[in-house]
């Protein structure tokens, strides 16, 4: 890239037409005067996801009622959209799961890998993890009588190992900053331990290429790049070496091996099955699987290129800007995100999203924007940045009606 002063609108246009996966766009909702760089936080709408969802309310639900659990594939829809979501995390089939909240999903792993481990106390896990990882390590800790030993973003993981850990959680993609993990590094140092890992692919998945191989347990939402929708279901990885002897601490009736013998007794089915509770949440599973058959043509390779060049746009264009960048400056070391500190970020956000720019804001001062590179383009990335310069150069944020705080923010 040139220095901003030299990124000018058309050439930006000339980027969007050589751009090998543009043609993505077309398959999303996109509504006129939005630049969207939100993605990291709930993807666009697809197309195609309207009627999925009214085909089986209308056609499943409304027509062929409870066969649907067979003749629809309702039963199945956990293991068959595992198995749609293994390939975007470097897993095969068998080895993920669809179901359930994220952090039902983080607590599962997390009992899983406990029980595996037993005589190790300790649960490591870093402050900077996403909240709710945080507190489904807090309440596990709890419930199962162990110690969490947590460490901050300068730690150095491997002074937290030792023959008392029984099990690390990390995100792969700092939620916060974007700043990205050596998947492979963290994970044979922490074996190394004798300890198992979990790795939080919120942030990761469907935003660049993973390789979950080598892992014990992975787990991850479908709502951000994935475009899910609102409450999509979350997944969970398990290694095949664990898979056996691994136990849902959840033991939910379609978990069973044998449900329809209606048992008194719990019996886990083999496999990854074992790691689901409840009804599915049909539905839900309607929206994700639409949004899934787009994602099972694109190369994830061309995917992260483009959010590698977009995120490198959008620095060069707003670097002169004053902020605080923190976000790594190196492409390799961070996902697809890039964060801003201000002092003000939160009425600067507010703004920014009233003149057509939608990011979010991260307590107590990061100004925060997702690139989703399947439908954002490089000409929306230029005017994103020059609408946060007019933002700030004009202090359009101190007025009144940005000061005072939503519930989401």
């Amino acid at each position: 890239m040139m220095g901003y002063m030299s990124i000018t609108r058309a050439g930006c246009a000339a980027l969007d037409a050589a751009d090998p996966i543009s043609d993505f766009r077309d398959e999303f909702v996109l509504p006129d005067g939005i630049v969207y760089l939100l993605g990291n936080s709930l993807g666009a709408l697809p197309r195609r996801t309207a009627a999925r969802v009214a085909h089986a309310v209308t056609a499943e639900w409304g027509q062929d009622l409870g066969a649907s659990w067979n003749t629809a594939g309702w039963w199945d829809l956990p293991q068959t959209t595992g198995d749609r979501i293994a390939p975007l995390i470097g897993a095969g089939p068998g080895e993920v799961l669809a179901g359930d909240s994220t952090s039902v999903t983080i607590f599962k792993a997390l009992a899983a890998a406990l029980a595996l481990r037993p005589g190790r106390p300790v649960i490591v896990s870093d402050v900077e993890n996403f909240p709710s990882d945080q507190y489904v390590v807090q309440g596990a800790a709890q419930a199962f009588d162990r110690e969490i030993r947590e460490i901050g973003p300068d730690a150095d993981l491997a002074n937290a190992l030792g023959p008392d850990v029984a099990v690390v959680l990390l995100s792969h993609v700092n939620y916060r900053t974007g700043a990205v993990r050596n998947m492979a590094e963290v994970t044979a140092l922490v074996q190394a331990s004798g300890a198992l890992m979990i790795w939080d692919l919120c942030h990761s998945t469907g935003a660049l290429p993973v390789d979950i191989t080598g892992a014990d347990f992975a787990l991850g939402c479908t709502y951000k790049y994935l475009n899910g929708g609102p409450g999509a279901p979350a997944y969970i990885y398990v290694a095949p070496r664990h898979q056996k002897a691994a136990r849902n601490v959840i033991s939910g009736w379609h978990g069973h091996a044998s449900p329809f013998d209606f048992e008194p007794g719990y019996e886990p089915a083999p496999g990854v099955r074992r790691f689901a509770v409840g009804s599915p949440p049909v539905l839900s599973y309607a929206a994700l699987n639409a949004s899934l058959e787009i994602w099972e043509k694109v190369d994830m390779r061309s995917v992260r290129a483009k959010s590698v060049a977009l995120t490198e746009l959008f620095i060069e264009l707003t670097e002169h800007l004053g902020l605080e960048l923190a976000t790594p400056r190196d492409p390799v070391e961070r996902g697809s995100q890039v964060s801003y500190r201000h002092p003000d970020g939160y009425p600067v956000m507010r703004a920014l999203i009233d003149m057509g720019v939608h990011g979010d804001f991260r307590a107590p001062d990061l100004i925060r924007f997702g690139f989703a590179p399947l439908y954002l383009r490089y000409v929306d990335v230029y005017d994103a940045a020059n609408t946060l310069a007019e933002v700030l150069s004009k202090e359009l944020w101190r007025e009144p009606r940005y000061q005072r705080r939503l519930t989401v923010t």
